[in-house]
């Protein structure tokens, strides 16, 4: 069906078709085993305790303000992002802001951590409880002096209800946010989120979503701070400002962050250095050019625990969580792998 829509969708706007899935998917009329596959428990595997059927997750910044989190678990998805939250209600930044890259598969995004804010989205999910796996991602709002002060707001407002927390530093759409890759904004920042945790008797696991424009000198402090403060785990990687060298589509050169097949060898060789340093001290979500059960392969093998996509199903539809399971599930035979979890790291 999608195949047939496909070129209708791509005259649209992408917002509005973005905002036309947001609204299908709140019929939530479709049967979830329309999404099995057969032999999906070779894809079983667990993240931060928990388990799930399957390492596949869609990244956050598809359903930004929690509206239809329910509706994608029926697609197959393993697990569920969902944000960027931020404490108070955001328009985002002036339109146009999403550019579809067709010749590229790939999309630029400067959108903004537009969302209905954090005590909208908390009454939403509190009426509506999750149905599998939900991971929440805050950050600041866009004018706030002291976005520090943002992460604890939405820490302690949001809680109850996610299975991980996503520390969002890594959007290059929020002005200074990525200052926080630095080591003492990082360790200010951290140590606060631990003091608010200690506080506020907080236990949910949580994870640092990381910039693919890091340098390689900068991983190993990173690194340091991640296991000091006890973070669960790390998300590589957000949109990258860079690789646009070697693009074809008209859009390239717009302003926001790069997203789809640019970014997927970027992303996979970073997961190998966090993987290589931390020797499976932490967890892994692998997030970039994730649109085919070879691509997570690569990720997974690469030493993530988990993949993320949003890109692929911009440009592949609804259908491509079964497609790569079942890809993956062909991939494990061949490499005469009985489970997913025993490929992950094999090729760092």
């Amino acid at each position: 069906m999608f195949s047939i829509l496909k070129p209708y969708i791509f005259t649209l706007d992408p917002e509005v078709a973005h905002d036309l899935a947001i609204k299908s998917l709140k019929f939530n009329v479709l049967p979830k085993s329309i999404f099995n596959v057969q032999e999906e428990e070779m894809l079983e595997t667990s993240l931060f305790n928990e388990k799930l059927p399957n390492p596949i997750g869609l990244a956050a910044g598809f359903d930004k303000s929690a509206e239809v989190y329910n509706s994608l678990f029926k697609l197959g998805y393993g697990f569920v992002e969902v944000g960027t939250v931020t404490p108070k209600r955001q328009f985002g930044n002036p339109k146009p802001r999403v550019f579809r890259l067709e010749k590229d598969e790939a999309l630029i995004n400067r959108l903004g951590f537009n969302n209905h804010g954090s005590d909208i989205i908390f009454k939403r999910i509190s009426n509506n409880l999750p149905e599998g796996f939900l991971g929440i991602n805050i950050g600041p709002n866009k004018d706030t002096v002291n976005k520090e002060e943002d992460f604890y707001s939405c820490l302690k407002k949001i809680s109850p209800h996610a299975s991980y927390i996503t520390i969002n530093i890594s959007s290059p759409n929020t002005e200074g946010l990525r200052d926080f890759h630095d080591q003492r904004e990082l360790e200010k920042l951290l140590n606060g989120i631990n003091k608010v945790k200690k506080e506020n008797n907080l236990s949910k696991p949580l994870v640092v979503k990381l910039s693919p424009d890091i340098y390689d000198n900068e991983i190993s402090k990173i690194i340091e701070l991640i296991i000091k403060y006890n973070i669960s785990g790390i998300i590589v990687s957000n949109t990258t400002e860079t690789n646009r060298e070697n693009l074809s589509d008209i859009n390239k050169n717009e302003k926001g962050g790069l997203s789809g097949q640019p970014l997927r060898d970027r992303s996979t060789k970073l997961i190998k250095k966090f993987y290589n340093e931390t020797k499976g001290k932490i967890k892994i979500i692998g997030v970039g050019g994730v649109d085919s059960g070879k691509a997570a392969f690569e990720k997974i093998i690469a030493g993530a625990n988990a993949v993320q996509l949003y890109t692929g199903m911009v440009f592949k539809g609804p259908g491509i969580v079964k497609d790569i399971k079942k890809d993956l599930i062909s991939i494990l035979k061949k490499e005469n792998l009985k489970k997913i979890d025993e490929a992950i790291g094999i090729n760092a």
